[in-house]
């Protein structure tokens, strides 16, 4: 062997001896960090939501008679600013810090809030929701998660926001016609808001402050690694998935409130008389689909049945939109898709990403999502307008199936667990060729799929075939002998 070699394995050897051994439970700042962040996540989206299943009743309300293009426009405007500005706010936290560009996103959602409270008409609604989403902190809150938990536990962190968002959601489609009756959607605004600046002084007062701020590529988009992430064919496959569905859903609000109103003796009001029970309904189906797919590893399986049912539920809402017991049906399909999509579409993008870029594969990802709100609103408020309500459910529908079409054809994805694994502050004095040596000796492990050595972010990336049996201390174990040996 070299002398270039040997120091080689020699400084990797350093820097791995002093891999953490992972932990069965978090550390109680990784706790409160995790809970307060997802509390700050569940806030804003609650209050994001809640409007949902009443703002295209209250907006028709209007003195000036909106059309249902402008109530479209004010339901979605807010994903098109979001998408502008998510990926430009979590690259301005590396640089100017967390918390200060969480401040700044947050006082900018709630001054949005409050400008769609106050508003006098559909024009400053849209205004109002156009600065809501400039307050796109998403990025940056899971930047900070990032810093302030070891990467052996950021997986479980994440997945805890992502339940808190869940929630929200289904809280927000029951809460949402229940508060209209005491505080209507200008006091739902305005608690938006109110709930906003809650969020800011958890940020302050709750939140633990990170002992250092770096960035992260399981959880931060870079520039460099944005055209690799567009290039990649069965990402692009994902992205369009995660648009079609939130434009759906969109435009399925700009439709279904005024549909129930008129085939049935509910007022807006009560209208959680039906999401309720649908939800719930959903719930229960939705988590065997979800542990079949994964610990069976049938992901795909399980996609594309609900991307067919998504399809079925378009046509269902298409062929029964003036029947109350048909809507509720198609309601029901619609959410048991919606919930399992929702659930697997972040766990296959985690898979398929390469484990260098997946930060920046999930905020293109995320992206794609605000844009698909955006285009929902905009375009469901247009069709109802001019061609009625049937027509947004086609237009739906040939989403969907050109989604189905998509998943038939994408790849499997692969059944891989993927674990992080941190190194001391001399990790950073690797060469290039260190870390080319170390990630080919990792390579070589049996189970291992993909192995990624990141020098200045102190941490390896493993993805790891699942049907190896693997153990935490175990796998340090051999890396570490195989190092020294």
């Amino acid at each position: 062997m070299s002398t270039s070699s040997h120091q080689s394995n020699h400084v990797t050897s350093e820097a791995m001896a002093s891999l953490e051994i992972s932990s069965e439970k978090m550390t109680p700042v990784e706790t409160r960090a995790t809970m307060s962040l997802a509390a700050i996540y569940g806030l804003r989206m609650f209050g994001m939501f809640s409007i949902l299943p009443i703002f295209a009743i209250y907006a028709s309300s209007l003195p000036e008679n909106p059309s249902p293009l402008m109530i479209g426009l004010a339901l979605g405007a807010y994903g098109l600013t979001q998408a502008l500005f998510q990926l430009p706010f979590g690259m301005a936290s590396d640089k100017f810090g967390r918390k200060p560009m969480i401040y700044l996103g947050l006082a900018i959602f709630a001054i949005g809030s409050m400008v769609a409270a106050l508003a006098p008409n559909i024009e400053v609604i849209i205004l109002g929701r156009v600065i809501q989403g400039a307050g796109a902190v998403s990025a940056v809150v899971t930047a900070l998660l990032a810093d302030l938990t070891r990467d052996e536990h950021r997986t479980k962190a994440m997945a805890g926001i992502g339940a808190t968002i869940g929630v929200a959601f289904a809280l927000s489609l029951v809460g949402g016609p229940i508060l209209n009756q005491w505080i209507g959607v200008p006091g739902i605004f305005a608690l938006t808001a109110l709930l906003t600046l809650a969020a800011i002084a958890m940020v302050k007062f709750v939140v633990p402050d990170p002992v250092n701020s770096h960035y992260h590529s399981d959880a931060s988009a870079a520039p460099a690694k944005l055209k690799d992430v567009l290039k990649d064919v069965q990402l692009l496959r994902l992205n369009y998935g995660i648009f079609a569905l939130h434009a759906a859903q969109m435009a399925m609000f700009v439709v279904v409130p005024f549909a129930i109103t008129q085939s049935s003796d509910l007022g807006v009001n009560q209208h959680w008389h039906i999401y309720l029970p649908v939800l719930l309904a959903s719930f229960v189906l939705m988590v065997p689909a979800i542990i079949y797919a994964e610990k069976q590893s049938k992901i795909k399986r399980v996609f594309v049945v609900a991307v067919a049912m998504m399809l079925v539920a378009q046509l269902m809402f298409a062929v029964s939109i003036d029947y109350f017991w048909g809507i509720v049906a198609s309601l029901t399909i619609y959410f048991i898709a919606f919930n399992v999509l929702e659930a697997s579409l972040p766990s296959i993008i985690s898979k398929i990403a390469p484990a260098a870029a997946k930060g920046t594969a999930i905020g293109v990802y995320n992206t794609s999502q605000s844009l698909g709100v955006f285009v929902g609103g905009a375009l469901g408020g247009y069709l109802s307008h001019v061609y009625g309500f049937s027509s947004v459910f086609i237009f739906c529908g040939v989403m969907m199936f050109l989604w189905l079409l998509l998943a038939f054809s994408m790849q499997s994805p692969p059944a891989v667990r993927t674990k992080m694994y941190s190194m001391d502050e001399a990790a950073e004095l690797m060469t290039s060729e260190q870390a080319l040596v170390l990630k080919a000796e990792l390579a070589k492990l049996a189970g291992v799929i993909e192995a990624v050595v990141l020098p200045q972010e102190r941490t390896v990336i493993l993805k790891l075939d699942k049907s190896h049996d693997w153990d935490g201390s175990n796998l340090q174990t051999q890396v570490y002998q195989l190092l020294r040996g």
